[in-house]
């Protein structure tokens, strides 16, 4: 088992790989720097195991599929998860290997959106992206993680092998956020300095077809962990709508003891039946998340056991 296991996932980063796994070699010399090289076609693997990296290899394509890799495959006390873009500065570094260490977080976010990232960053979208993310889930899942969508995070053993690794893209780092708050696991913030790529090293985040992607997953992720206020916010838009046009046609019978617009009572009464189904579904999915979340605290105490018998080895 590794102290520290540097994890730094890579598409075409020939420009900045070397720098971010020399920086990394620095700050954290008990660290093993672990390069993932994902179908990149500019030799960003060659470069890394020049630098002193450990090249690995995924050839599913997508950030969500190297992630889910790397946790399988290193085994570590603390784990360090990093863009190899060269955004992120390493100097951040041990202090949150610090907070794992000896905070016991579950997980430590490096938070750019309180420093330089709006400043640093020339891609508006993102910035407006970013905030609206951040207070989507802080809003929904009643948590206070800074900075959502940050590639620069830290976990303990725990995390990583009880974290089922879901998402395929960019969405990844949104679905770590949430699992971790809807897990009530222990989750910090780190404040770092964030500097926008160098010249010549393109970002691989599309602003909108991802930004969509993970917009779609916060609405995704919210039903499946808090099924009771998804399924109920949607009987109550079913049974306003259904009322809407249901008093009307009610009003109508009472003043002429006539229905013209059967149809629409039809329709009416279908709907209301629907905002039913929907509240008593939320009901039964509620305690199937309850059941679930019970069964993952028995798979922390599991994961704990693993890993003393893997620091004794």
């Amino acid at each position: 088992m590794d102290k520290i296991a540097v994890l730094v996932p890579c598409y075409n980063e020939s420009k900045t790989v070397q720098k971010v796994v020399e920086d990394f070699k620095r700050v954290l010399p008990e660290a093993i720097v672990y390069v993932y090289d994902n179908n990149s076609s500019d030799g960003t693997d060659k470069i890394a195991r020049e630098a002193g990296a450990v090249v690995r290899y995924e050839h599913q394509q997508g950030k969500g599929s190297v992630i889910r890799r790397m946790f399988r495959e290193i085994d570590a006390e603390v784990y360090l998860v990093v863009d190899g873009d060269d955004t992120y500065p390493a100097e951040a570094a041990p202090e949150m290997v610090r907070k794992i260490r000896e905070e016991r977080s579950d997980m430590v976010v490096g938070d750019r959106l309180s420093s330089t990232y709006y400043t640093e960053n020339k891609r508006p979208f993102h910035n407006f992206g970013n905030t609206l993310v951040k207070n989507c889930i802080n809003r929904f899942f009643d948590t206070n993680i800074q900075d959502i969508m940050t590639g620069y995070r830290a976990f303990n053993y725990q995390f990583v092998k009880t974290f089922p690794v879901l998402s395929k893209g960019f969405e990844i780092e949104t679905e770590m956020s949430i699992h971790a708050a809807d897990k009530h696991m222990q989750v910090d913030n780190v404040v770092i300095d964030y500097r926008d790529r160098p010249e010549g090293s393109v970002s691989k985040l599309n602003t909108f077809s991802d930004g969509f992607k993970v917009l779609t997953r916060i609405l995704n992720l919210y039903k499946n962990y808090k099924p009771l206020s998804f399924f109920s916010l949607l009987a109550l838009i079913l049974l306003v709508l259904g009322c809407g046009f249901l008093i009307p046609v009610l009003v109508e019978y009472f003043e002429t003891g006539l229905v013209p617009k059967f149809p629409t009572l039809i329709v009416c009464c279908f709907v209301l039946i629907a905002g039913l189904q929907s509240f008593f579904a939320g009901l039964v999915l509620q305690s199937m998340e309850q059941k679930n979340k019970q069964d993952f605290e028995m798979q922390l105490l599991q994961a704990r056991n693993v890993y003393e018998s893997l620091r004794k080895q």
